[in-house]
This record gives structure tokens, sequence and C-alpha cells, in this order.
């Protein structure tokens, strides 16, 4: 067991590991004690240690899935906004996911790992909606991913993105508070709903929102969100009846046809700025990233120019 994994769930590490095998199997084999650590059986949530020895039953997988998993994600790098031995934060674009899975075979984690051959360790700290641009932060050590997964987790970082909504957003609706149920629909795709705050199942959910500037029929949002729920902001807006345009998921569909003729082809969420603690250093460091240039012209044409005063108003 190498530095790299070091830390690990030992589900994780299988599932990076074992790729092409399924998720399913991979328990399996944890369950039954089949997966032995240093020689002891091991539970999921075990962590890995640098030099642990772990075996392995024999794996097999259907030729095709092994033939999938074998072609490796194509070599790309993106827009750096910072860079150091520690940390790496990127600007990534809309409809890149930032990992493969659920239907998609790689993402952009492993697409950034096929363009560094050479680095030991790459490791995503934290989560963007597949169709959400803007600041990724990946960590290059695994001290570095501890550090900054614990800020994430204990709200130490700042996290605020930039929105286009449906409507007039109420400039005195600053607080969202809402519980989250992550559910399946009937064909499986994934969704969320807020719930009842007294729902068990209910998951606690707060977004902050201010507004920047109304532009026509739409208002362009700063929303920081205090917790880091399953696509939290998309769903509290829409919920408020005011939902992200171009959002496939919650959004108005009618209007976002139209807006697509207009050219607005992607749901207008953007990761915009972010704050944390530098895992080495203890710096606070801020980072911007500004909008994509199709939500920036979008913005543009949207813009109500000011009506000119009038000679008797001066």
């Amino acid at each position: 067991m190498g530095e790299e994994s070091a830390g690990q769930r030992l589900d994780n590490f299988l599932i990076r590991v074992l790729k092409g095998v399924p998720k399913t199997h991979v328990y399996r084999i944890i369950r039954s004690g089949e997966v032995r650590v240093n020689k002891g059986r091991a539970g999921a949530d075990s962590r890995v240690a640098e030099g642990d020895v772990v075996r392995l039953p024999p794996v097999r997988i259907a030729d095709s899935v092994a033939a999938k998993a074998e072609k490796p994600a194509p070599p790309r790098e993106f827009p750096i906004l910072l860079e150091d031995e520690h940390v790496l934060a990127v600007d990534k674009p809309a409809g890149v996911a930032v990992h493969g899975g659920s239907g998609v075979s790689f993402g952009l984690i492993e697409q950034l790992r096929q363009a560094r051959p050479a680095a030991r360790f790459l490791e995503l700290v934290h989560r963007l909606d597949r169709e959400t641009s803007g600041i990724l932060l990946v960590a290059k050590k695994r001290s570095a991913l501890t550090r900054l997964q614990e800020q994430f987790r204990d709200r130490e970082t700042g996290k605020t993105y930039l929105a286009l909504v449906q409507g007039a957003w109420p400039a005195n609706k600053k607080v969202l508070d809402q519980p989250l149920h992550k559910y399946l629909q009937g064909d499986g795709e994934r969704r969320v709903k807020v719930v009842a705050k007294d729902d068990p199942d209910g998951m606690h959910a707060v977004t902050l929102v201010k507004v920047q500037e109304v532009l026509g029929s739409f208002t362009l949002l700063e929303v920081t969100i205090k917790t880091g729920r399953t696509h939290q902001i998309r769903v509290h807006l829409a919920t408020a009846g005011h939902p992200i345009l171009g959002d496939d998921k919650y959004g108005d569909f009618e209007l976002n046809k139209s807006l697509h003729k207009q050219g607005l082809k992607r749901m207008f969420l953007h990761a915009w700025r972010l704050q944390f603690d530098h895992p080495a250093t203890g710096e606070r460091i801020a980072l911007q990233a500004q909008l994509p240039a199709e939500l920036q012209k979008f913005t543009d044409h949207a813009r109500v120019p000011s009506a000119p005063l009038r000679p008797d108003r001066l």
C-alpha cells in the first residue's frame, strides 16, 4: 500500500483499484470476508494505511466492461486558478463531470491524471454538478486532501455561486433553511426535494441569497451555501418559485426551450468564489472564477439599459 492511498476507506480504495467491477460486487466480497487487510478481515469503512497488505479473491468482469475500463480517458488540462505542491484549483467547464460513473466513463479527475502521468497523487476535494462551471479543488497530497475535506465538512470554507433565476427575487428573502431529501425516480434517476422540518430523512440545508442585479424578467443572484447537499442550490431556488435558467431537472422546461433558442444552452449556475485555509501554510486563500463567455454574453443581452433621465427631473 503506497502513500497515495493511505487514509482511504477500504471500499473507496477497492472501487478505484478494481476499475470496471460493479460496486455491488466490491461490497459483497468485503462483507463475505474475502478481502483481507494484513491477513485479517476488514469492514468497508476501515482505513488503509501505508504498508498495509490487501489480499483480494479472483475477480472476473464481463469482457465489454473490461474493455471499457481499459480505455484510458483522453488527457486534458483545465484553466488553472491556483497551483502549488499541495493543491490545484481549476476552472471547470460546464458539461464536464468531475469523475467517471453513472453513465459517464471518465471525468475531469481521470483526464487530469492522464495529462499528468508523473503526478503521484491527484484527488478531488469536493464535487460540482456536471452542468455547473467554476472553481474545483484537487489535492496533490494525501495530507492536503484530509485537511481541505475537514474544512468543507466543518463549514470553514466560503462557497459562493452566481445563479440567474426566473422572475424577480424578493430582496428581503435572504435565508433558505429547508431540509432536503434524496430519492430515486421510477427510471432510477436521482432527484432531491424539500421536506418538512420534522422529516426523519431530511438533511439540514442552509442557502444564503443576495440579489446582485435585476436583468429584465430575470434576477442574477449571489448564492452562498452553508451546507453542501446534493443539488442544494437548484432545489432551494426552484422551491422558492425562482428556478435557475437552463436547469433541466428542476427548472421551467418551456422557458428553457425558449432560452435555448436565444443562446442559453446550459444551466446558469457558476461556482464563482471560494475561500479556504491553505492546507500547509494556513493562509486564507480567496479565489474567483469569472463568468464563462457564454453566460456573460447572455447576461449582456438580458441587461435592460436604464431609461434616460427626463429634463424636468434633472
